[in-house]
C-alpha cells in the first residue's frame, strides 16, 4: 500500500492583508494598579514572613517533637500559618 503524500503549505501570513476595517481602533484597557493605591505598608512583608517563618517553625518543632509530641492537629496549623503567609503575599504591592 503505498504512504500518502504529505501536503506541503506555502509559508505566509493566516489572514488575507489588509482584512481589519478601516475605523478600527482597539479599546483602551484601564486598570487600578501601584499609581492609585500607592505602596503596600509596611506591616503586609512583615505579617508575610512572619507568618511563613511561624508556619516553617510550627513544621519543624512538631517534626522533631521538641515541645510536644507529633500530631496532625500541629502539622495543619503549621500549613495554615504557611497559607495565610501566602494570602498575605498576594496584598503585597
Amino acid at each position: 500500500m503505498p504512504r500518502p503524500t504529505k501536503r506541503r503549505v506555502p509559508a505566509g501570513r493566516v489572514t488575507a492583508k489588509g482584512t481589519r476595517p478601516e475605523n478600527y481602533t482597539p479599546e483602551r484597557q484601564t486598570h487600578t494598579g501601584f499609581d492609585e493605591r500607592g505602596p503596600s505598608p509596611i506591616w503586609v512583608p512583615i505579617t508575610m514572613f512572619s507568618l511563613l517563618g511561624l508556619g516553617t517553625a510550627t513544621i519543624i518543632v512538631n517534626y522533631m517533637g521538641i515541645i510536644w509530641d507529633t500530631s496532625n492537629v500541629v502539622l495543619l496549623v503549621g500549613l495554615g500559618f504557611i497559607l495565610a503567609g501566602i494570602v498575605s503575599a498576594t496584598q503585597y504591592r
